[in-house]
């Protein structure tokens, strides 16, 4: 039996337990036997529930996945007026490791590039792939670019609203054709997406935005050679210093008109990267203009 000190020692305990606040890292159980002492966590209670907001209005699971694509490969998408590319780096975890494929085709006339967790993006193009062959065997047409993007969109905030489930780390530039011309889409893990000329995600993605940003007004009446030049300037500055594009860690991936989607790499990818030296050679040649006094 307790003696009476004991029971006061106790009460004592669990009168201090109630009236601790939030801020605690771990309250614990007052037992005589340390070994059945219970962990009870508060502060992150935020960071593991996608369906609790924290007092400053914010999502943190949201966030996070946000991060995980700025930690991915750099991808860039751009469109005219005729087409709509994808360029994206490859990573490679080791000397000996292959180069991870960051382009995907998902039909005749579009395809997505991907910047952050693989498998996830794995997931995603199937279902985009499901949702393609669905519209060709029941309406025998072409799935419209905005209804794939869209159903993703659904898809992707599902996951912020249910207990138990995390969204999606992966970022897509989504590009393809349709009857009402070339699209650019980007679409986050937090279900939002959006229409562009030309965007970027991906690790140092703001170098190539700066790069955008300067040229994109001549964007929708550049030819598909003046856009595939745009397009690896601007993923060349996403690049550390002491890399370089090369046929092994860059691809394209190119849609139009007359043109089903179509993914460039490995050697057939030189001819492009030629482009780079063209333009380079031009920007040069171009000196500015002599004025007399």
């Amino acid at each position: 039996m307790c003696t009476s000190r004991e029971l006061y020692c106790v009460k004592s305990s669990v009168t201090r337990v109630r009236h601790q606040t939030y801020e605690n890292k771990i309250d614990r159980v007052p037992t005589k036997y340390p070994q059945y002492r219970i962990p009870i966590m508060f502060r992150n209670q935020y960071d593991n529930d996608i369906s609790t907001w924290s007092p400053q209005g914010r999502i943190h699971q949201i966030e996070y996945a946000l991060e995980a694509v700025k930690q991915g490969s750099a991808a860039v998408g751009l469109r005219s007026n005729t087409h709509a590319i994808l360029l994206a780096l490859k990573r490679s975890s080791g000397e000996l490791a292959s180069y991870q494929k960051k382009l995907i085709r998902i039909d005749d006339h579009l395809g997505v590039a991907i910047a952050g967790l693989t498998s996830d993006a794995r997931v995603l193009s199937n279902f985009m792939r499901t949702e393609a062959m669905k519209s060709k065997m029941i309406f025998d047409r072409p799935l419209p670019i905005f209804r794939i993007v869209s159903a993703i969109g659904d898809k992707a905030q599902v996951n912020t609203q249910n207990y138990g489930r995390r969204p999606y780390g992966v970022g897509l530039l989504v590009a393809g054709y349709d009857e009402t011309g070339p699209h650019l889409y980007e679409c986050a893990p937090s279900g939002n997406f959006f229409e562009y000329y030309a965007m970027s995600i991906g690790a140092r993605s703001q170098s190539a935005k700066t790069y955008l940003e300067k040229y994109y007004e001549s964007f929708a009446e550049a030819s598909l050679d003046e856009l595939v030049r745009h397009g690896l300037n601007a993923l060349r500055d996403t690049l550390q210093q002491d890399k370089e594009l090369s046929t092994l860690n860059c691809s394209i991936g190119i849609v139009g008109a007359d043109q089903k989607f179509q993914i460039v790499e490995g050697e057939a990818l030189q001819a492009y990267l030629s482009l780079l030296d063209t333009g380079a050679q031009e920007d040069q040649g171009q000196a500015p203009m002599e004025t007399e006094d």
